[in-house]
Formats: C-alpha cells, structure tokens, sequence
C-alpha cells in the first residue's frame, strides 16, 4: 500500500555521506520537528533525473525554504557514495540532502518501489514528492510510469 497524506513516515534507516564517512540517518530523527520536502526517483545519473527532477529542486531551493520548508532531500535506490558524487555534479551542495536507500528498505516501506529489471535496473523508486511535517505526509503525488509532471519543484511550491 501506498503512503497517503496523514501518515507517518515509517521508521527506517537510510544513508548519506558526509565529510566524515557513510552515516546511518533514522528516518525519525530527519522529519521530527521539521517540514521537509522530499523526492523520490529512479536513479542518480538518469536522463529525466539529471535533466529535470533534481535541477529544479536546486533551482527552486530559496522559494521552498521561504514557504517554510527546514529541508529538501532526494531520495533514490542508490548508495551513498553515487549519491553524493550526484548531488556534486548537480550543485546540490547546501541545497538538497542526496539521502541513499541503496536496499530500498524505505522506498518498499512507503509502498513506491517499482519494478525496473526489464531496464536491467532492478528494483527502484518510482517518481514521486511530498511534503514531511513532523514526521506526517502532508501531501504526495506520485508519477504515472514515464511521467514527470506532478512531482516536480513547481508542483510542491503550488501545494504548499
């Protein structure tokens, strides 16, 4: 099933790299007491990804945050260390938690993981947004299968 809006996030823990190493980031300590922004997609280094999907996050990271938003982050079913070296090449620097579910324990948790073996991808995210307050789903919308219209950082700035 699906997360919907008035659901919390589950509890999982996911990665991120920083200047000292790989870190474990429970998933209740990154919403708690916070409106978070966060997207999901497919893979880091992917057409639609690099192109639309993180850019405008980065883009539009001072009118998320002037709309109330503490933090923006991408999630993918990637591992930390191609996280960060994505979000170099991006400039998310400053502007976007790369978070790394590189077992997809989350992305299977909220009911979003899609099936990309057939583009020998494995197991991934599907596309999505949604906005975090408190560790509650205030509002999700999730991509129909090659879509990018619904999730993107011009959608969740209307829905804020």
């Amino acid at each position: 099933m699906t997360i919907e809006v008035g659901t919390k996030i589950p509890s999982v823990k996911i990665k991120q790299k920083t200047p000292e190493g790989v870190k474990d980031v429970s998933t209740d300590e990154y919403f708690a007491k916070k409106k978070v922004v966060v997207f999901g997609l497919p893979g880091a280094f992917t057409p639609t990804c690099s192109a639309k999907h993180l850019p405008g996050f980065i883009e539009k990271h001072s009118e998320l945050k002037a709309k109330g938003v503490d933090k923006i982050a991408c999630l993918s079913v990637n591992d930390a260390f191609v996280m960060e070296a994505w979000g170099k090449a991006q400039g998310a620097d400053g502007k976007v938690d790369m978070l790394a579910d590189g077992n997809g324990d989350l992305t299977r948790a909220l009911g979003l993981e899609m099936d990309a073996t057939g583009y020998g991808m494995g197991k991934r995210s599907k596309r999505y947004a949604m906005v975090v307050d408190d560790g509650v789903v205030k509002w999700i919308a999730v991509e129909q299968p090659g879509q990018f219209e619904v999730s993107s950082a011009e959608a969740v700035l209307k829905a804020l």
